[in-house]
């Protein structure tokens, strides 16, 4: 994060071998939970949107730093006592310190950042004092642009040995790709060689040196989003991009790994759409993840320490940025984040705009600086702006400990998200993205049965003061949502129904053993209580399809398609036949035949963020000679495209793409006796994932690393 001059307020700019150990029982349709566990009877609908939750498909646990905020060291307001009280209200776990780029000139020592300016009382033990104060944990960054990792070592033992602070997350640098190394460079870095095999060096330097001090901290090294720049540039002299240079060299000697994530979409509405592109990049970051740390890769975190809708000038402080808030954040976590870090507290005045008859202050914090552009000030020094009202509706929505549900509606200008609570409640937090129009939500529960009274019901919406007590203004199968408002229901369950009602605990996070082209085997930690048998539920969205059961802790889950990707989740049946909670998901892609007679590599010789260069060469390892042939794959995310190519003939519809043979490579001899290679240049919109499955002449090719 890059700031102005602090007289103009601090802004960022920047252009399965292992078989079942009992009988494995397959199942040959999808089965919604309303089957294995009992739902409530549907009521007629009587609301233009339908809202799904599946309180057995889970996306992981709700984990005590997942609501993070930014602060920093040139905010003279950080550590006041009112903004204490507002980050323990709003469910704020995470405070990252000590300031985006100003990470890169701070010394922790004397609290100096030269070249910036240090508000008094902002040093770390004072900071320290608002994270215990209000209950949360500190995400520290190491200076990498002028610091040492001896430095960064002593400030571990000063935190976690002198003074006891037990400090777990520790990044290397803030946003180190923007060094200058790409051409763009905000972010100082006094190496002479600003490489990313310099950094990857330094970033080993730095934990193997931390960690001898406290073995116990988590390193995490800085990744660029996917599909956002300099994602795929390939700097002169370097062999490969930042992400795979890096992960390439640390994936072994890091705990978790940082992207940061500013749509930059034109705020409000724009921004809210642009939500969707991030499972999609999320999970492009654990592929990468998978490739280079293999088996280590479950034990590496995704942090999300910078996230806000504009990277600069923007619709920053009225109602759809707090929208963007709770969408953005919410959607991260679901997708594997264990924490979400708003940019940021403070911040300061920037242009003043009028959003939805709510003057806008383009102010990227939560809270007010106090500050004025001209003649228009900002409301009184902390203030929440609309982000803080986002984050406090995701503290309403759950705990730390809390399952995260897949969930759905029917219209796209509503969105859902769903927990079911440690005590057995299920809480929906409910989003109308429509700045007009109401709409009128019917719920569907499956794997859970609401009880009749009333659910409790947290509310900020136009005219609301903050967030507010709504209850009574909904029931369990039917809430009206105003426009621009996020409504959180919490229900409760009939008693001996749904998870709550087993004696048997959720499963462990499963983990694949083996994985072929049609099969996967998996294992998983055992469920404490007495468990009949474990059942594995494939996620379809808000219905499930049952996959295998067993009476240990293995499957192997067979008839798959080839290179097909895969949601599960595992859950333990008592023997009064109550299935448990959801374990933690899995999501797997199933390899391709090893003995196809074709074989196709798919390579990305280049990119630029939003677009790239691919390298595809076809061969023939089977007996025949191929006289013509026509390749046929399909694009894993909606946003990618094909713009140009060369050697081939490409058509496209929607995201399946043919290719058939160029004049000259249309002969392939058998025995691998000759290849075809063809490329273009490709478009994506978000994450640029490659093809999983090549079909030649509709024959399943293997697909080459």
């Amino acid at each position: 994060m890059l700031f102005r001059s602090r007289s103009a307020g601090p802004r960022r700019r920047r252009p399965l071998a292992a078989t079942a150990s009992a009988a494995l029982a397959l199942a040959a349709a999808a089965l919604p939970l309303s089957a294995p566990v009992a739902s409530a009877a549907d009521p007629a609908p009587a609301g233009d949107t339908a809202v799904t939750v599946n309180a057995s498909a889970g996306l992981g646990a709700v984990g005590a730093a997942a609501l993070g905020v930014n602060t920093a060291i040139w905010d003279a307001h950080m550590n006041d006592p009112r903004v204490v009280s507002l980050y323990r209200q709003a469910g704020v776990g995470a405070l990252r310190y000590p300031g985006g780029s100003y990470s890169d000139i701070y010394h922790w020592v004397d609290n100096t950042a030269p070249g910036g300016y240090v508000a008094p009382g902002t040093g770390f033990d004072a900071f320290m004092g608002t994270v215990k104060a209000s209950g949360a944990q500190p995400i520290l960054i190491a200076n990498y642009g002028s610091g040492t990792a001896q430095e960064a070592a002593d400030w571990v033992r000063y935190a976690n040995v002198t003074k006891g602070y037990g400090a777990k997350y520790w990044e290397i640098g803030n946003e180190i790709y923007g060094n200058g190394v790409y051409g763009n460079g905000w972010e100082n870095d006094a190496h002479a060689d600003k490489s990313p095999d310099q950094y990857a060096r330094e970033v080993k330097a730095y934990a193997a040196a931390m960690k001898a001090v406290d073995p116990t901290v988590r390193i995490g090294a800085v990744l660029t989003m996917p599909g956002n720049w300099p994602d795929g540039i390939v700097a002169s002299g370097d062999s490969g991009d930042w992400n795979h240079t890096v992960l390439a060299a640390v994936a072994h000697d890091v705990d978790f790994v940082s992207v940061h994530w500013y749509p930059n979409a034109g705020g409000g509405d724009q921004a809210l759409a642009a939500v969707r592109q991030l499972p999609g990049e999320l999970r492009e970051v654990r592929n990468l993840l998978d490739r280079y740390a293999g088996a280590d890769s479950p034990n590496i975190g995704i942090a999300m320490t910078e996230v806000n809708s504009e990277s600069g000038n923007g619709a920053l402080t009225s109602r759809p940025n707090g929208l963007f808030a709770a969408e953005a954040m919410s959607t991260a976590l679901e997708n594997g984040v264990f924490s979400v870090d708003w940019w940021d507290t403070h911040n300061g005045v920037g242009p003043i705009t009028t959003v939805g008859g709510e003057t806008d202050y383009g102010d990227m914090g939560l809270l007010s600086s106090g500050g004025c552009n001209g003649n228009v000030c900002e409301p009184a020094v902390n203030t929440p702006f609309a982000p803080y009202y986002g984050i406090e509706s995701l503290g309403a929505l759950s705990d730390p400990g809390d399952t995260m549900l897949a969930s759905a509606a029917s219209g796209s200008e509503v969105s859902s998200h769903a927990v079911l609570r440690a005590d057995g409640d299920l809480s929906v937090l409910l989003l109308n993205k429509s700045s007009g129009t109401a709409h009128t939500v019917d719920l569907r529960y499956q794997g859970f049965t609401a009880d009749a009274s009333a659910p409790a019901v947290r509310r900020w919406a136009p005219g609301d003061d903050g967030l507010v007590d709504a209850t009574g203004t909904a029931t369990s199968s039917s809430v009206t949502l105003a426009p621009y408002s996020i409504t959180v229901l919490t229900v409760h369950p009939k008693p001996g129904t749904g998870p709550s009602s087993a004696t048997v605990g959720a499963p462990g996070t499963p983990r694949t053993t083996s994985v072929g082209a049609g099969t996967v085997a998996l294992s998983w930690p055992a469920a404490t209580g007495a468990v009949d048998r474990y059942e594995v539920y494939e996620q379809l969205g808000t219905t499930v399809q049952l996959l295998g059961s067993s009476t240990g802790t293995s499957a192997t889950l067979y008839n798959l398609p080839p290179g097909s990707r895969h949601t599960v989740n595992v859950l333990a049946r008592d023997r009064a036949g109550h299935l448990s909670r959801p374990s933690a998901p899995l999501t797997f892609t199933t390899g391709t035949p090893g003995d196809s007679t074709c074989t196709v590599s798919y390579q990305v010789t280049a990119g630029w963020g939003n677009g790239f260069v691919a390298s595809v060469v076809v061969s023939n390892p089977g007996p025949a000679n191929l006289d013509g042939w026509t390749l046929d794959f399909d694009w894993p995310s909606t946003g990618q495209s094909v713009g140009s190519w060369w050697n081939a003939n490409v058509t496209s519809t929607g995201q399946h793409v043919r290719v058939t043979n160029g004049e000259y490579n249309g002969h392939l001899a058998p025995n691998g006796g000759n290849s075809a290679d063809f490329g273009f240049v490709g478009n994506n919109n978000g994450a640029n994932p490659s093809p999983t499955v090549f079909r030649l002449n509709g024959t399943v090719c293997r697909t080459l690393g």
